[in-house]
């Protein structure tokens, strides 16, 4: 007969081999970012600080990436579960044949634009003939360079445009050497400020609207790993309406935490969340629950693409995105920071 203290043991036992099968349920999730750290990353590693992840049953692992476009490629080549960058590419990839779908939708409205000092009197694409501009070959805004500038009845032959490799592109502005560049206002806006304050004069104002970051997965992943997914995109929606509703320091401090190695600048990353807040909503999202996307949106996206010849006409709107993977409950849960 089994005395007390061997029940015990064997209770005890039991005990270790359910935690332990319950530790290696967790669905394991890896994700490609869109760059190094800045503050559109701000969810993901305050949801890892808070484990909030863990509390949903995923072993997320996030690495750093060079670009949306470069993330495009990346994930939809099968090398990551799912993906965090700028949806405009995705949709191009997509078009194109890669197998990718957005799943979930943060920064709404596009956040493409040209940088110009405060005090150079640039208002518009019109006041740019003559100007030397700054672009990174390759990037977002490449493709849309030419529409933005027929917006002020130009061509690339009233401009001096200088190609630069991304990384370079703040530097060579605050230094004075181009009179613009074309980048991604929140996260240019907030590196300049304290050498040469700008402005940005958005793509979206100049007609090219299409939504900006948001998650996305290829079909497979989406068929195979479509709970893991939806627990992931749901905790992330929910920590960005968590964070905007005025925890952004929380955030600040957690993406300095998971990349103590980037001496990163606080005010840096502040000012970079508040922008992206600016850019979170359109009036077709702005009252429904966080990271999901309006069909209006995605139609006048599709639109404006194929008008500029980087997609083919007639391609299906509905097809490039999907809301049935955000979880409200999640959402709520998460954005009520009760947890």
């Amino acid at each position: 007969m089994v005395g007390f203290r061997g029940l015990t043991a064997v209770a005890a036992l039991i005990a270790g081999i359910l935690t332990n099968c319950s530790a290696s349920a967790a669905d394991r999730l890896t994700v490609r970012l869109d760059w190094t750290p800045w503050g559109s990353q701000a969810p993901f590693h305050l949801a890892a600080q808070k484990g909030l992840f863990a509390k949903h049953d995923l072993d997320v692992v996030l690495d750093d990436g060079n670009g949306s476009v470069a993330t495009v490629q990346i994930v939809g080549n099968g090398e990551y579960d799912v993906g965090h960058a700028s949806l405009a590419p995705m949709v191009i990839a997509r078009s194109k044949g890669l197998p990718v779908k957005a799943i979930a939708g943060f920064i709404k409205q596009n956040d493409i634009g040209l940088l110009v000092p405060k005090d150079s009197g640039i208002a518009s694409p019109a006041d740019l003939k003559g100007k030397k501009i700054a672009f990174t070959a390759g990037s977002l805004e490449a493709p849309f360079i030419d529409g933005f500038l027929a917006a002020g009845k130009l061509t690339r032959n009233d401009v001096d445009l200088v190609s630069v490799d991304a990384a370079g592109k703040a530097g060579l502005y605050m230094a004075g050497r181009s009179d613009a560049a074309f980048s991604s206002g929140p996260f240019f806006l907030a590196v300049v400020a304290s050498q040469r304050p700008s402005n940005a004069i958005r793509f979206a104002d100049q007609g090219l609207e299409f939504p900006s970051f948001g998650l996305f997965a290829t079909e497979k992943s989406i068929a195979s790993k479509r709970e893991a997914l939806k627990r992931f995109a749901s905790v992330v929606a929910g920590c960005w309406a968590y964070i905007f509703a005025g925890n952004q320091d929380e955030a600040v401090k957690a993406i300095i935490a998971a990349r103590p190695q980037a001496k990163l600048n606080p005010a840096v990353l502040r000012q970079q969340i508040d922008t992206l807040k600016d850019y979170a909503y359109t009036d077709a999202t702005r009252n429904l629950l966080f990271g999901t996307m309006a069909a209006a949106d995605w139609k006048r996206a599709v639109a404006v693409l194929a008008d500029g010849g980087l997609i083919e006409k007639g391609l299906d709107a509905d097809a490039v995105y999907t809301n049935e993977l955000i979880d409200e409950r999640i959402v709520a849960d998460v954005a009520s920071g009760k947890n």
